[in-house]
């Protein structure tokens, strides 16, 4: 039995392992290495050799798990699909992994739990009605892990622009103040910070190099990143750029509102601070500081009564 939890659990572990190397992201070679490389090669290198070169989860694990995303798309809805992308996208997953392949994740992890608790439950002697209900549970908690890791890292890179964003627009207001453009100034903070919001700008930048209009990069941007302050941000450039209104004004202005509304909801947090902390207190800390009150009075009182109930006739 332990044995076979063991394998259960490892077999568990690695699927783990296999589905945080397809959503990790390859590490680019830097220029030195790359000139080291063409220095050093007498002829170009063949399919073979540049096909061995990519990693092992490039090379057979997203294929295969292409080709599952593939078959599950045909018989997936298209609402589905794109409830999915909308997810990715607000959690800047889209460009790591694809709303089919995400699917396929689900699928899979959904078997693997699947097959454990079949496993699990062949070792045991509960009743044939608590083993299934025990391996539909597994194998539905298996579907939906993925989808309650992609909400927390929804809201973990919410929170993330939402506290990097005054120190950005900061940045942003001292470059354009000092001569450079909106754009170099986004490349400046690109250069100086390594977040979710200097990886939107960098994907804007991106995007203008490709052609694309810079109102309309910034509007894919705001919507993917799905928040109030960031939105009103990008609409008071938009229409400062329309307008012809100095862009150094307009940024700090928003720099300035932007610092208010951090504050405000300081403030509203630290308002509802004794309300959270009310339910803890009560469940808590108010027993234990109630037995420490009260008992010793509790047992004189037992002695007391228990002593009197004796000496009774």
């Amino acid at each position: 039995m332990t044995a076979l939890v063991l394998v259960g659990l490892s077999v568990l572990v690695g699927f783990v392992l296999i589905v945080i190397g397809l959503l990790g992201s390859r590490e680019e070679a830097t220029v030195e290495e790359r000139l080291t490389q063409l220095g050093t090669l007498e002829r170009p290198p063949s399919l073979e050799e540049i096909e061995l070169s990519q990693p092992f989860s490039e090379r057979v694990l997203r294929p295969w798990l292409r080709k599952l995303a593939e078959y599950i798309a045909r018989f997936t809805p298209e609402q589905t699909l794109g409830r999915t992308r909308r997810n990715l996208e607000l959690a800047g997953m889209i460009y790591r992994i694809g709303p089919a392949e995400f699917l396929a994740v689900r699928y899979l992890l959904m078997g693997v739990m699947g097959v454990l608790a079949i496993l699990l439950a062949s070792k045991s002697d509960a009743p044939a009605l608590q083993k299934t209900g025990m391996i539909v549970v597994t194998a539905a908690l298996g579907h939906y892990l993925p989808v309650l890791w992609l909400g927390s890292r929804i809201r973990r890179r919410k929170q993330e622009i939402l506290k990097a964003l005054p120190d950005a627009l900061d940045l942003l207001t001292i470059c354009v103040e000092a001569g450079l453009g909106f754009d170099a100034a986004m490349a400046k903070v690109v250069e100086k910070w390594d977040n979710e919001l200097s990886e939107g700008f960098a994907r804007v930048l991106q995007e203008i190099r490709l052609g694309k209009l810079r109102r309309e990069a910034l509007r894919e941007l705001a919507d993917t990143v799905d928040l109030p302050d960031f939105s009103t941000f990008v609409a008071a450039i938009i229409q400062a750029e329309q307008l012809g209104v100095s862009i150094a004004k307009v940024l700090r202005i928003q720099s300035d509102q932007m610092r208010v509304r951090r504050r405000q909801r300081a403030e509203e947090e630290a308002r509802k601070a004794p309300v959270k902390i009310m339910l803890p207190a009560v469940l808590l800390i108010f027993p234990a500081l109630f037995a420490i009150i009260l008992g010793p009075a509790a047992i004189n009182l037992s002695n007391i009564l228990g002593g009197s109930s004796l000496l009774g006739p």
